[in-house]
């Protein structure tokens, strides 16, 4: 009977344990279903934002970048040429004096932009003295004179006066009045009205005013020098009439037509592009250069452009437009390459278009890197086919890119926490 119940209690103790094991091996599974299904689900959030970077506004600032859109440039088949920045002799001016004198004071320094009218130098001469004091002079005796003339002709009229007394009085009042127009012409060619000259107020110095609106190009003058009558002080250059002459050789000139599109960069500053549209052909030729000048307006931004640069322009000669970025908006990684997009719903937060720094988000600039395959580069453009779409008027990062990417991959393709 003792052994018996030995035995119960062994399987009762077997039973137990085989329970203990089983809750274990459940308990163990579940945790790894679970820990599955969380895995799986944080991988599927990988995946919609392995493209995407955010920056915080320091950065966006810190690096300098900005924003652009994809335009549509003419890119395939140029012709090149080159050719020169210039402004008509119309549009150009030099501030001279009708005077001579010794220069009291210079408002204008090379860059400045000046408005026509406005005071750029004072001049001093004590000949400006004599002429006034002389026109107050002839004023006051041309008075007396008029008052002369009357008196003989009333004695002229009455019989009681001599003709030859009219006569000599007549002339005087002429004489007097022609030199005090002369002299009034001379005040006002000075910028002195002559009707506020009196004793007390002479004027010991005449202003010099510029006569265009312009840029100063060069300044011939300094305080204490003496200019002479017509000579130059400051040259004025109204850039806004800037134009661009395109040297094309005589075989290239029939693919010219009035009111294409010119591209064209500053040689010696290749990082910006510029725009002109042809408006005449010319017709004399260069025997020097064997090319031809095609004149063509400057369109759009002229910041940077000067009367005298030399360009390097590209007429593309088929017309056809192409959808290009600038160079540097495009990043090469893992043997493709990508632009950066803003995202839209960082930027349909917006109501209003500037750079990157501008469009908040609750953790900073959200951006998307897409693929896109690239064709022609020229002058700092590229062209793109981007393998997936984008919206047009999509803003882009057009400088800082190459950052950007790297921030993409150094926070794990797409984390930035």
């Amino acid at each position: 009977m003792k052994h018996h119940k030995y035995i119960v209690l062994f399987y009762s103790l077997v039973l137990s344990i085989a329970i203990s094991l089983w809750a274990c091996t459940s308990n163990q599974k579940e945790e790894q279903a679970h820990s599955h299904d969380t895995h799986a689900g944080h991988s599927s959030g990988e995946k919609g934002a392995a493209n995407t970077v955010l920056l915080t506004a320091a950065q966006v600032k810190n690096v300098g970048i900005e924003l652009g859109t994809i335009e549509q440039k003419e890119l395939s088949t140029p012709l090149k040429a080159n050719g020169f920045l210039i402004v008509p002799n119309n549009n150009k001016a030099t501030a001279t004096t009708l005077f001579g004198g010794t220069i009291k004071t210079l408002n204008a320094q090379i860059g400045d932009y000046v408005k026509k009218g406005q005071i750029i130098a004072k001049i001093s001469n004590p000949q400006f003295l004599v002429l006034q004091e002389e026109y107050i002079s002839v004023n006051s005796r041309i008075e007396f004179a008029e008052l002369e003339l009357k008196r003989q002709t009333e004695l002229y009229e009455g019989n009681v006066g001599a003709k030859k007394n009219l006569q000599s009085a007549q002339t005087d009042w002429s004489t007097l009045s022609t030199r005090k127009a002369s002299l009034a012409q001379q005040i006002q060619m000075m910028g002195i009205q002559p009707s506020t000259l009196s004793n007390t107020n002479l004027q010991t110095s005449i202003s010099i005013k510029s006569p265009i609106n312009g840029t100063v190009s060069n300044v011939f003058a300094k305080i204490g020098s003496y200019v002479g009558v017509s000579s130059p002080i400051i040259e004025l250059v109204e850039n806004s009439a800037l134009h661009l002459d395109l040297h094309v050789f005589e075989k290239d000139l029939q693919l010219i037509k009035v009111g294409q599109k010119i591209d064209f960069i500053v040689t010696n500053s290749p990082n910006k592009s510029y725009t002109a549209e042809v408006y005449k052909i010319g017709s004399s030729f260069d025997s020097d250069s064997k090319t031809i000048a095609v004149h063509s307006n400057v369109i759009g931004d002229k910041t940077g452009l000067i009367d005298g640069m030399n360009i390097t322009g590209t007429v593309n000669i088929s017309g056809e437009l192409s959808p290009a970025v600038p160079s540097d908006a495009i990043v090469h990684a893992d043997g493709k390459y990508y632009i950066f997009l803003l995202k839209e719903e960082s930027a349909a937060a917006q109501n209003h278009q500037g750079g990157a720094n501008e469009h908040k988000h609750q953790d900073g600039v959200p951006f998307e890197r897409v693929e896109v395959a690239i064709g022609t580069t020229l002058l700092g453009y590229t062209a793109i086919a981007p393998v997936e779409g984008i919206k047009e008027g999509s803003q882009i990062v057009v400088s800082g890119a190459f950052f950007v990417n790297a921030k993409l991959s150094n926070t794990g393709q797409g984390h930035s926490h």
